[in-house]
């Protein structure tokens, strides 16, 4: 056995020994007779051992050359650009590429990049060499070098349809199959060009867990177009990780279209008895009461709103308070809703509360699941006041309809007309003008600075010093400028 073979049987790499003869040949070469058979392969084993990684989540930004076997997972389009100098155009393509221990993109260029757009096949395994950076949806490869690698073998499959669990950032090209669970209207933005943005949002939940799809520009009127319970399927999506979480993003290139098809989705939530403070979480359960719909005004001049209903599961209740657009939703007794992204927050007389925001989603179920409690008799009794029941009980099968003065209508609809008459007292001003004292009773629907009260009738802003929480009964006095009271007593309600 030769020197080369020598070298070669001690080196672990999945390069063959032919083409590492022939580096050793050109090293021979290269280094004009100044090295031997020997050294130059111990030179080239050395070039190997430093560039050859074990699997692609091992390659990092600030590595020098780095080699490594991956299976083609997709091939984007090529993209054409102009260099600053030059007459003829520039082109690239990006390639999402995986092994067993996750994925990456690499990028070609100029002649490389038009020849994989025409040779590539997805599934076909690749030796690549290039140098890491950081790109824009993590590491990336500027690609140096990639042959087809055809004898070996890659244990990952290449997918048509992506589930959710299947997710993984930088992805391109995802086809994903879902069912709507919400849906936003279209929003509007500023580019640093000036330039007028648009943006929407689906919610979608398939078998594995749901995933937030969000729709730019022209396709974020797609959003407009689908209801509740519509199965859908995105085409051409890519990957972005928002807050820590992914999200699935459509472009110019991509699509939301309507299946004639079901998507399962079972949500994977937390028990209500098992809820802890502070933490953000998925709940559902059936409503067991309804609130009316209350406006206040926020520090800007806006007006705000929030909703108040109770859910119950098999270990318990609690309260969601639904804020800004969520308190418009059609949610009525004895439906079966599901909330996602939840805040669990400090609720009256220590009663935890759970706060929908705009992170949240709130989906409308067609149907309970087989293990959900039976909350229709509940509901039907519910007296649509219980988010503020002077008692703070949670026990809703004792509730009548006189102890909150609230009615069912007649229409059978389950819709909750509320009229508050023994929970909060008429506010009375001593002098009704600006820069007069006033005293307010009524609940906390806003915590911070400033503190919002309602007393079922209207809404006031608050200025304190105390510490209050959602739900809590109290009276402030205090002189009253532009409408805010400025609270030089705070009584809580027993």
């Amino acid at each position: 056995m030769g020197a080369i073979e020598d070298v070669y049987d001690d080196l672990d790499t999945d390069v063959d020994f032919e083409e590492f003869e022939a580096a050793v040949e050109d090293k021979v070469e290269q280094m004009g007779g100044l090295a031997d058979e020997e050294t130059a392969a111990m030179l080239i084993a050395h070039e190997l051992r430093d560039e050859e990684v074990e699997g692609v989540a091992d390659v990092a930004p600030g590595m020098d050359d780095v080699k490594f076997l991956a299976k083609v997972m997709s091939v984007g389009d090529l993209r054409t650009f102009e260099r600053d100098g030059d007459d003829d155009d520039g082109s690239v393509v990006n390639v999402e590429v995986a092994d067993e221990s996750g994925r990456i993109r690499i990028t070609m260029w100029d002649g490389m990049a038009e020849d994989a757009v025409e040779r590539l096949e997805v599934g076909q395994v690749l030796r690549v060499a290039g140098r890491p950076k950081e790109g824009y949806n993590g590491v990336e490869v500027d690609v140096d070098k990639v042959e087809p690698a055809p004898d070996a073998e890659v244990d990952v499959e290449a997918l048509d349809t992506y589930r959710v669990e299947d997710l993984a950032l930088g992805l391109s090209d995802v086809n994903l199959k879902g069912r709507v669970l919400s849906t936003d209207s279209v929003r509007t933005f500023d580019r640093d060009d000036g330039s007028e943005g648009r943006v929407a949002n689906l919610t979608l939940g398939g078998p594995t867990g749901r995933v937030r799809v969000t729709l730019w520009d022209e396709k974020a009127d797609l959003a407009t177009e689908f209801d509740t319970g519509d199965s859908v399927e995105v085409v051409d999506g890519y990957v972005r990780e928002r807050d820590g979480t992914l999200e699935l993003h459509v472009g110019n290139r991509g699509a939301v279209e309507a299946l004639d098809e079901a998507i399962e989705y079972v949500p994977d939530t937390t028990d209500i008895d098992a809820l802890e403070l502070g933490e953000t979480t998925d709940i559902a359960g059936g409503v067991i009461e309804t609130d009316p719909k209350r406006t206040f005004d926020r520090d800007d001049g806006s007006e705000g709103q929030v909703r108040n209903v109770r859910i119950k599961d098999e270990t318990g209740d609690i309260r969601v308070a639904l804020w800004g657009e969520k308190a418009d939703l059609d949610i009525d007794l004895a439906d079966y809703v599901v909330f996602t992204d939840v805040e669990i927050q400090d609720g009256w007389q220590d009663d935890l509360e759970a706060s929908a925001g705009w992170q949240s989603t709130i989906s409308v179920m067609d149907d309970a699941p087989e293990d959900a409690a039976d909350t229709t008799a509940e509901a039907a009794q519910s007296t649509g006041l219980g988010a503020f029941e002077a008692s703070g009980s949670n026990d809703t099968d004792d509730t009548t309809a006189s102890d909150g003065a609230a009615s069912v209508d007649g229409s059978g609809s389950g819709a909750v007309a509320a009229t508050v008459t023994d929970q909060s007292a008429e506010a009375t001003t001593t002098d009704g003008e600006t820069g007069g004292t006033e005293t307010f009773t009524g609940t906390v629907v806003q915590a911070g600075s400033p503190v919002v009260l309602d007393d079922g009738t209207e809404t006031r802003s608050v200025e304190t010093d105390e510490s209050l929480r959602l739900g809590e009964e109290v009276t402030v006095t205090g002189p009253v400028s532009d409408g805010r009271i400025t609270a030089a007593d705070v009584e809580r309600t027993e």
